[in-house]
């Protein structure tokens, strides 16, 4: 993986004008001296001390530092960071804090960390408590965080339910066939509904992207909101989220062909762009960089943690998919599909469009409860990524507001 100018190395990570974090080839003239009581980053395990200088004083009132590009983000580590004066304040952008390497607990550590002013202990996290962070932000914020997933997930399942009713002919074709019908018949049945079926898988896919991608924007920038646990609504989320909408796309299409076409030759390489690239989408959105720069970032937070983050997304894999079986079987049995399976002599099941229907409802309350989960599990390992790599557990503390701790 080549470098790039937005992939900083740990303890790198500074705050631009906007608050957001800035790369280690940024100026450090806008950094602030440390203020009495707050935490020394010199007496951390694997801290380091900040510059001296002033901050930025942009405005107040965002969930996360608010990047270059809009509130609520983490600015592209490319992102300059002009002379600024006056002290930082609760409510305000982050001092910078080149902090460095994976911190032990200290004398002063708390089940908490640095507190807990939202969803997620500003601290590192084990892998409960990242599942814990995902489901307590969706329990949050319910109405926003399932609503929307559930209007995606509607939207998304009548469209690829048009795609099914299109292949039912086809595929009736070939279950309808008589013991009479000549091997031609039946090949040509047969390749007629296997070139429906490729043809459909398209269409599929689109909308499945295109779902994925507006989800995984706009619950990124709910959950930024939700870890210093400020309010957020579906207007100001889908404001900062939009802007990054199609460079997201674009993230998710090079992230899949990549693991398909690793999948094509075997699965062992499948798992290696699953895992180094699978925080580009978040890194993206919250740093407002380039695509390169998201899929450099994401390979950066990963190195050296490669199993861990692999065992997070595989758990959370297993549980949407346990989730999804239990939602979904009783609507399956309903629509038919399983009618016959045990008997060797019965006929095809006859596909229904009231039994494609059933399964479009199961798949979306499915859907609805899934989505938000694996997207938000996979937002809270990125930032638990940074807070062990690059300190921003201490920046995301003075950015809520919270009491320095005296006891580092």
């Amino acid at each position: 993986m080549t470098d790039t100018p937005g992939s900083p190395e740990p303890g790198a990570a500074e705050p631009n004008p906007g608050g957001g974090f800035t790369g280690p080839d940024q100026p450090e003239s806008g950094a602030p001296a440390a203020q009495p009581g707050e935490p020394d980053n010199a007496s951390r395990p694997g801290g380091a001390q900040p510059p001296a200088g002033d901050v930025p004083t942009p405005p107040t009132g965002e969930a996360l530092p608010g990047g270059s590009g809009g509130p609520g983000s983490f600015a592209s580590p490319s992102a300059p960071q002009p002379p600024a004066n006056g002290q930082w304040q609760p409510g305000q952008p982050l001092p910078p804090y080149p902090g460095g390497g994976q911190r032990q607990a200290g004398p002063g550590w708390s089940p908490h960390g640095l507190g807990k002013p939202g969803v997620i202990a500003l601290r590192p996290l084990n892998v409960g408590d990242i599942l814990d962070g995902a489901i307590t932000a969706i329990r949050r914020y319910p109405v926003l965080i399932l609503g929307v997933s559930a209007v995606v997930a509607v939207i998304a399942a009548a469209l690829n339910l048009g795609v099914s009713l299109w292949l039912t002919s086809d595929i009736q074709r070939v279950t309808q066939l008589g013991p009479a019908a000549t091997p031609q018949q039946q090949l040509d049945a047969l390749y007629g509904a296997l070139g429906s079926t490729l043809a459909a898988l398209v269409p599929t896919l689109v909308i499945t992207m295109l779902a994925q991608t507006f989800l995984t924007g706009f619950l990124t920038v709910v959950m930024g909101k939700a870890v210093l646990g400020r309010p957020v609504d579906f207007r100001s989320a889908l404001r900062e989220a939009a802007p990054r909408l199609l460079p997201l796309l674009a993230v998710t299409v090079l992230y899949t062909l990549a693991t398909i076409v690793a999948a094509a030759f075997c699965l062992l390489p499948a798992v290696v762009p699953y895992v180094f690239w699978s925080l580009a989408g978040p890194a993206l959105v919250l740093e407002r960089g380039t695509v390169r720069q998201a899929f450099s970032r994401s390979a950066k937070l990963v190195s050296g943690m490669f199993w861990r983050v692999l065992g997070v997304l595989l758990l959370a894999a297993v549980i949407g998919w346990v989730i999804t079986t239990v939602i979904g079987l009783p609507f399956s049995l309903g629509s038919g599909v399983f009618s016959g399976m045990f008997d060797p002599q019965a006929a095809a099941p006859k596909i229904s469009t009231g039994g494609l229907v059933l399964q479009s409802v199961g798949t979306v309350i499915a859907a609805t409860i899934v989505t938000p989960f694996t997207s938000l599990v996979t937002v809270v390992l990125y930032i638990d990524q940074r807070m062990r790599r690059e300190g921003m557990d201490i920046e995301l503390a003075r950015a809520a507001g919270l009491p320095p701790r005296q006891e580092w």
